[in-house]
C-alpha cells in the first residue's frame, strides 16, 4: 500500500527537540495507512523559544492534533485551552487534540505505561509500587497508576528542587485518589529496601542507565531485589539497562520502556481519530525485532 497526500489530508505532528530519532512518524503513518485514514504525521524540530508560534501555526492550519516530547511537555500547558484531569495533576502534556479550534491537552504517558504492564501479563492493581524519580515520566506513571487503582506508591528521589515540587504532586494524588502515595529521600536506603520488600513492582522513571551511560543504575545492590518483584524501566535504549540486568540475575521478571512508547502513541491515535491503532501489527513491524 502507498500513502497519497490529498487536498483533504489531515495533519498530525510531533513537536520537540531533537525529534529526528523518533519512531512516532513511522508508527502513526503506518497505522493511518492500514486503516485507510487520510491523515499524515510529521515531526518538527522546534526549540522552546518558538513553541508558542508553532502551536499557534498548527492550530491555524487546522492540524487535528500533535504530540509534544522533550523539552516541551510542561511549557505547552500554557498554550492549550483546556487540560484533562490527568494532565492537570501531572502538570505536563504529551498529546494535544484540536477540537474545532479548541486545544485540549492530555498526557498519555502514564496510560502507555500501565497498558504495557498489562500487556506483559502483570496485574499491579491493588498492589504496591516503588517508583524511582520525580521527573516527567515518573510523574505521569504515578498519577495514572493511582487513578487506575494501584494501592500504594512509594516515590524515591534525591533531595533538591524536584523533590520539593514532588511534595505538591503527592498531596494532589492523595486528595484525589484512593492510592496512598509517599515521598522519600533516595539516600534513605533502609526505607528503600523496606519498600522494595513490600512492593509488587519497582519502576525506574529516571534516565539513569540510558545510553550512553549504560553502566549506571540507581540500585546497584541486587540483594535488595527479590524474585517475586517485577522490575521495569522506562528506558528502551539500551534494551536491557544495568538495573534490568541485575534484576534478571536476582530472578525478577523485567520489562523495558519500549511498549510504553507504543501504547502512549496508541492512546494519542485514538484521541485524534476515534479509532483503535492496529497495535499488534505496529508492534510486529516496528517493535518486535
Amino acid at each position: 500500500m502507498k500513502k497519497n497526500i490529498t487536498g483533504h489530508t489531515t495533519l498530525t505532528a510531533l513537536l520537540g527537540s531533537p525529534v529526528s530519532h523518533s519512531i512516532s512518524p513511522m508508527m502513526h503513518n503506518e497505522a493511518f495507512l492500514q486503516l485507510g485514514l487520510d491523515f499524515a504525521y510529521l515531526a518538527f524540530d522546534v526549540d522552546l523559544n518558538h513553541l508558542k508560534s508553532a502551536v499557534d501555526g498548527l492550530k491555524t492550519l487546522g492540524c487535528r492534533g500533535f504530540n509534544c516530547t522533550m523539552p516541551h511537555k510542561t511549557l505547552v500547558c500554557e498554550y492549550v485551552d483546556e487540560l484533562s484531569e490527568a494532565a492537570k495533576m501531572i502538570g505536563a502534556v504529551n498529546t494535544v487534540v484540536n477540537d474545532n479550534g479548541k486545544l485540549i491537552g492530555y498526557n498519555t504517558d502514564g496510560i502507555g505505561y500501565m497498558q504495557s504492564v498489562k500487556s506483559a501479563g502483570f496485574d499491579i492493581i491493588g498492589k504496591n509500587m516503588t517508583l524511582l524519580g520525580t521527573g516527567g515520566a515518573s510523574t505521569a506513571i504515578c498519577v495514572q497508576a493511582a487513578l487506575d487503582g494501584v494501592s500504594q506508591i512509594n516515590i524515591f528521589n534525591r533531595k533538591g528542587k524536584s523533590f520539593d515540587k514532588a511534595k505538591n504532586l503527592v498531596d494532589r494524588i492523595n486528595q484525589k485518589t484512593n492510592c496512598k502515595v509517599s515521598l522519600y529521600d533516595l539516600a534513605d536506603t533502609t526505607t528503600l529496601q523496606s519498600s522494595l520488600k513490600n512492593s509488587h513492582i519497582l519502576t525506574n522513571g529516571t534516565s539513569v542507565g540510558m545510553a550512553p551511560n549504560i553502566n549506571e543504575s540507581i540500585i546497584t545492590d541486587k540483594t535488595m531485589l527479590h524474585e517475586t518483584l517485577i522490575v521495569s524501566d522506562v528506558i528502551y535504549n539500551p534494551e536491557e539497562t544495568l538495573l534490568l540486568r541485575l534484576a534478571k540475575e536476582s530472578g525478577c521478571h523485567t520489562m523495558n520502556g519500549l511498549y510504553m512508547l507504543l501504547y502512549q502513541g496508541a492512546e494519542a491515535f485514538k484521541l485524534w481519530t476515534n479509532q483503535e491503532m492496529p497495535v499488534e501489527l505496529i508492534k510486529k513491524k516496528y517493535f518486535d525485532r
